[in-house]
């Protein structure tokens, strides 16, 4: 007979070791988003005001987007 009150258990990763690294990888994968950021944030300030005004409102079009699609696809 099948137990089928017992919860099921969420699986990150099927290797013990790949699921230890698994956080270490997001760290870097982040680490790395955080540095073309401002890389490219200091090119446009050099560019000057207009676009960086230009790049601040495509900055929170795209950030509303993506807020959107998460709030959309959660559940």
């Amino acid at each position: 007979m099948d137990d089928v009150s017992r919860p099921v258990a969420t699986v990150l990763a099927a290797d013990p070791l790949l699921g230890l690294l698994l956080p270490f990888w997001q760290l870097v994968i982040g680490a790395f988003v955080l540095f073309v950021v401002l890389v490219s944030i200091a090119r446009l300030a050099r560019r000057g005001p207009s676009r960086m005004s230009t790049a601040l409102l495509v900055t929170a079009a795209a950030i509303a987007g993506f807020a959107l699609v998460g709030v959309l696809l959660q559940g």
